[in-house]
């Protein structure tokens, strides 16, 4: 009686636990998605370069700060445990989002819309840093959950990915109905209301799931022994560099998505040419996609079918994706451009969730929370380079983010392969 009640409390703690991470997950995307819709104003409200370098700046200093900072988060979250990180997180968001909102009012005023650029940057950099902790959130999983259930719950967070991607255009569209002008403070607000709501939620109902009596806490934040092991592992090395492909090539795809479906004065014609709120309902229809296809089919079949197969299988899916794409620009077909995102959101929900999954198998469980982080790091690391390199080359020609996708996905695909077979569950490597 006594065992099954136990078993009881153990079961609802954890599903608490499972609510407040995903709820962590979703509100930092929440602002992601929030951003990306907007992108065009902002474009047109700072009068940006012909080349395209601010924008994509200013898209690069989100991820910029979450390559500097998930090793950091996740090293200390070894030390002092998940909860505090994840709440230091959240408590961050508050700050940066209400921030992203005064950044807005600031620049209605037309003598100060450098001020109010500056401050933007700075909101992107904060929330870059406070966002960086998705890698302890996998972590926190990693704590929680067994070998067998762990590709469901990497998929729990692509989950709250998927929702946060849904939700963010929406509240995008409801601050600028008209798609003109200043998009006003209110986006940045209601975000850091809901970061707001997840920290309370992180108070009152997230227990520690790092173990006082483990190894790995009390050891050093600054400890590069995560990076040295990691690429000191052929296989954990070759999961890292499969990831960094892979989401190299997404980025391309994601950070451009925008400027191709609206056009931008400084860009090539574009053959869509969407209204404001079909932006944002396409952002939605990505969003829901994830979400569906995370939370149904990826944590279906994860439980029945290695990862190294369904991560292999989401590149070749978006590989074909992105040819539909190249197809649908040159047929200026929005029908199949929605395929086209339909397939690509699918690939893509398999194949990052999954490689996580196989990083957390691969590594040593007393070092999750840094290696998990070094994951986060290189995915940041990708992004930037998709900033980087994606809106220049859109700049060059409508369709060159997309033959550069397609071209790096292939070849992630080949990693991705010979990842999944280079090696084995860290266990079974140290019992050989």
């Amino acid at each position: 009686m006594t065992t099954s009640s136990s078993s009881s409390a153990g079961a609802s703690t954890r599903k608490g636990s499972l609510l407040v991470i995903f709820v962590t997950v979703f509100i930092d995307l929440l602002g992601f998605g929030l951003v990306l819709p907007l992108l065009p104003l902002y474009a047109t409200q700072f009068s940006t370069d012909d080349s395209g370098i601010m924008i994509g700046l200013l898209m690069a200093s989100f991820s910029i700060m979450q390559f500097f900072f998930a090793p950091l988060w996740g090293r200390l979250s070894d030390r002092i445990g998940r909860r505090p990180v994840l709440m230091v997180g959240l408590a961050g968001s508050v700050v940066f989002y209400a921030l992203f909102g005064v950044a807005a009012m600031v620049a209605d005023d037309p003598s100060r819309v450098q001020l109010g650029l500056i401050l933007l940057f700075v909101s992107r950099i904060g929330a870059g840093i406070a966002g960086a902790t998705i890698s302890t959130a996998q972590a926190y999983i990693a704590d929680t959950t067994t070998l067998e259930t762990r590709p469901k719950g990497m998929a729990l967070i692509g989950m709250a990915f998927g929702l946060g991607f849904t939700f963010g255009p929406l509240l995008g569209f409801l601050a600028v109905p008209s798609g003109e002008g200043n998009p006003g403070p209110e986006p940045g607000f209601v975000a850091a209301g809901l970061s707001l709501v997840g920290l309370v939620l992180a108070y009152l109902m997230l227990p520690e799931s790092l173990q006082p009596d483990s190894e790995k806490a009390g050891k050093k934040i600054f400890d590069w022994q995560a990076f040295r092991m990691a690429m000191s592992t052929p296989s954990i090395a070759l999961i890292l560099l499969a990831l960094f492909v892979c989401v190299f090539s997404f980025a391309n795809f994601e950070t451009t998505l925008s400027l191709l479906m609206k056009g931008y004065d400084k860009a090539p014609e574009s053959p869509f040419k969407f209204e404001w709120r079909t932006i944002c309902l396409t952002y939605a229809y990505i969003g829901f996609t994830l979400a569906l296809v995370q939370g149904g089919l990826v944590r279906r079949l994860a439980g029945r079918m290695n990862e190294g197969v369904l991560a292999a299988s989401g590149a070749l899916i978006q590989v074909c994706g992105f040819g539909l794409l190249l197809l649908a620009i040159d047929w200026e077909s929005w029908q199949v451009f929605y395929v086209a995102l339909a397939v690509v959101v699918t690939g893509f929900s398999f194949m990052q969730p999954m490689l996580n999954s196989l990083l957390s198998r691969r590594s040593d469980p007393e070092q999750q929370g840094a290696i998990l982080g070094v994951g986060q790091s290189v995915s940041s690391l990708a992004r930037i380079f998709g900033s980087g390199m994606g809106i220049p080359l859109l700049m060059s020609g409508i369709r060159l983010p997309y033959y550069t996708a397609t071209g790096l996905m292939a070849v992630g695909l080949v990693l991705v392969i010979l990842a999944a077979r280079a090696g084995k569950d860290y266990s079974a490597e140290v019992s050989r």
